[in-house]
């Protein structure tokens, strides 16, 4: 069988979906990836899949939208998969209308809504009317946590009797383990691990950090992340700097070796204002590391209050200071217990084979109607 998958980088492709396309390719499947050529594409064919390069512009343009569409109508002919499979906005939206034309069935993904269900303006409006109408076509939804597969029922975008939900994208949890040891460093460490863009809270972890810093100045504040300036949310390069200069965060950069960072934390920081599962938090979790998040759909899903880590107030510079302080305090024993019932929840919740065989499982049912 060949399958594509559909996202709108190949870094998304690689740091993502390996696990599901290499599970796919050891079944005997064929699998084509068809993303925005970058420097991850590569990598792909390297690891056995297929490669289209598809253009996918950044922002809400109705001309650069309808020639997308296009674009992917006329991959998906010249491919020729028997299933597609979705992730991403505009893939979501534009891909399910051109695999319809195709004649291709799809599996779409929701792995988080973005700004959409954030900002209300025009463009979100917009992007309520498109989920609407394209959402008539996949055979498929999968949603990331059960809030956005509510969201989506309650403003009727699409049928209740094609979706679910996953746990997220699942965790590899032979790639992501803990310490044998525990050992709290010296100057406690938090991490924020995300795209430098507003809406995974990042002003609010740096004010935080700066408020943790004053009471306790040898806590150190870290951001490890791409930045991105094409984004709705991002944070422009000027403004990180500024940030920077105040000596209250330091920044990282971004890396392939997540791991490695994330081991020499004591304490995984995400604020964000919403998630469908962040992926952050399932490595960071399957590495036995305590989580402080907010309590917002995804980031609840991996954090449970007291158990594995911290919920504080979304946008709430004073709360999530306060939870941070709050778990900085707590002594060896009871933070070493955190990490184990982070990484107990990985194991239970997160395994990234409940992933693959839901996807095997949804491909089967949906090219078999196909078929018939």
């Amino acid at each position: 069988m060949r399958i594509a998958i559909v996202i709108n980088t190949s870094w998304n492709v690689y740091n993502f979906r390996m696990p599901l396309l290499k599970a796919f390719l050891a079944a005997g499947h064929e699998v084509v990836a068809i993303a925005p050529r970058d420097a991850y594409s590569d990598r792909l064919v390297a690891a056995g899949c297929g490669f289209v390069p598809v253009e996918m512009e950044n922002g809400t343009n109705p001309l650069t939208d309808l020639l997308l569409i296009g674009r992917l109508y006329k991959t998906y002919k010249q491919v020729q998969p028997d299933v597609v499979l979705h992730y991403t906005i505009k893939p979501n939206i534009y891909g399910a209308i051109a695999a319809h034309w195709a004649g291709i069935p799809a599996v779409n993904n929701v792995s988080g809504l973005g700004t959409v269900f954030i900002t209300k303006d025009y463009v979100s409006n917009v992007a309520l009317r498109l989920y609407r109408f394209s959402f008539r076509y996949p055979a498929k939804v999968f949603f990331q946590n059960r809030d956005d597969r509510q969201l989506f029922l309650r403003h009727k975008l699409v049928r209740p009797e094609i979706t679910e939900v996953l746990p997220g994208s699942g965790i590899d949890l032979q790639a992501f383990v803990p310490a044998q040891d525990f050992k709290r460093n010296k100057a406690f460490t938090f991490l924020m691990v995300a795209r430098v863009q507003f809406d995974k809270g990042i002003a609010e972890f740096v004010q935080a950090s700066r408020l943790v810093q004053e009471r306790y100045p040898e806590v150190r504040c870290q951001l490890l992340g791409q930045v991105d300036e094409r984004s709705r949310s991002a944070v422009k390069r000027r403004q990180l700097e500024e940030w920077l200069a105040t000596g209250v965060i330091e920044y990282l950069g971004a890396t392939d070796e997540v791991a490695s960072v994330v081991g020499a934390a004591d304490c995984i920081v995400l604020p964000s204002y919403r998630e469908g599962t962040p992926r952050t938090l399932l490595e960071a979790a399957a590495m036995g590391k305590p989580l402080i998040a907010t309590n917002v759909p995804g980031c609840r899903e991996v954090v449970e209050d007291g158990v594995n880590g911290l919920l504080c107030r979304v946008r709430h510079v004073p709360d999530l200071a306060a939870k941070m302080m709050q778990l900085l305090e707590l002594d060896d024993t009871a933070l070493e217990r955190m990490g184990q019932a982070s990484r107990q929840i990985a194991v239970t919740r997160f395994d990234v084979r409940q992933v693959i065989q839901k996807y095997l499982q949804a491909i089967e049912e949906v090219t078999s109607q196909v078929r018939v």
